[in-house]
């Protein structure tokens, strides 16, 4: 087997520069994922404005480091930025009080799921920049990967925008806003399939007669490290199985079972064209 190639570069962003005011509208699981590496790479906490009924502990604790918290945002005038991670539900009902914020040198990030530029123009109804943005669950700890697409955007403002999302990890570029709901398939809900992944291989090896705590370690450790194993290599991911497959081996075994033309591949295209199906609906 090929040794790994040696490890990317875990660099973020450089933010220090940053000169604010920047808005979160929302500051759940992916916003708070948002702040936290805008903090980490250089923002002052008091450039920083977060609005969120609910704050959880943490956000909490940044509000007492200097983050502005639920209070009178309009005295910060027009922001730089306002990154909206809100429900796609409550949209319509958020969107329209953030005017007082917006200039038209702003720049609208939303990383809502399902809703189009359109939708954003028309509801935010300011003249501005707007980012859509899908983002994954892995920017919780710095290794989320984000799509974007702009609309009316600057080369500046599609850099601070970049800049921004690369606080949770990559950052890529769409200029085609239908491919979004491929991207929502693959890699917004992608997570999903490979934590369903460790969870049946876990089951799989309980049923084969391992302790079920030990086959849950094995299936655990060997996604994980795989994943690393990837990240790490810049090798096809084809190349590194067949790194793992030997003729006539227990690899090749299994393959021939999860790699047969009704199996997982078929299930994995029917599986994202359903995700892409649903994303498409929720934009309607």
């Amino acid at each position: 087997m090929s040794a790994p190639n040696t490890p990317l570069a875990d660099e973020g962003p450089d933010l220090s520069d940053f000169t604010g005011p920047l808005v979160l509208v929302g500051a759940g699981k992916m916003g708070s994922a948002l702040l936290e590496g805008w903090l980490r790479y250089g923002i002052a906490p008091n450039k920083i404005a977060v609005i969120e009924p609910s704050p959880t502990p943490q956000v909490s604790q940044r509000a007492a480091q200097g983050v502005r918290l639920n209070r009178d945002t309009a005295i910060l005038g027009g922001a730089a930025a306002v990154v909206i991670a809100i429900k796609p539900q409550i949209a319509a009902e958020v969107l329209p009080a953030l005017a007082p914020l917006i200039a038209p040198a702003t720049v609208v990030v939303s990383i809502m799921a399902g809703r189009t530029l359109q939708f954003l123009s028309r509801t935010v109804n300011q003249p501005c920049a707007f980012v859509r943005a899908m983002p994954n669950m892995p920017a919780a700890i710095g290794r989320g990967i984000t799509v974007a697409v702009p609309l009316n955007a600057s080369a500046a403002q599609r850099d601070l925008a970049h800049r921004l999302l690369a606080a949770t990890g990559t950052v890529e570029w769409l200029e085609d806003e239908r491919l979004m709901d491929a991207v929502t398939a693959v890699s917004g809900s992608g997570p999903a399939y490979v934590f369903l992944l460790a969870e049946v291989l876990a089951e799989a090896g309980a049923a084969a007669g391992l302790p079920p705590a030990l086959a849950q370690k094995l299936a655990r450790q060997t996604v994980a490290g795989a994943g690393e194993l990837l990240y790490r290599s810049a090798l096809d991911p084809g190349v590194l199985r067949q790194n793992v497959t030997s003729s006539g081996g227990t690899t090749a075994a299994a393959l021939a079972v999860l790699m047969h033309k009704n199996a997982l591949p078929a299930l994995m295209k029917e599986a994202v064209a359903a995700a892409a199906r649903r994303s498409r609906d929720l934009a309607s």
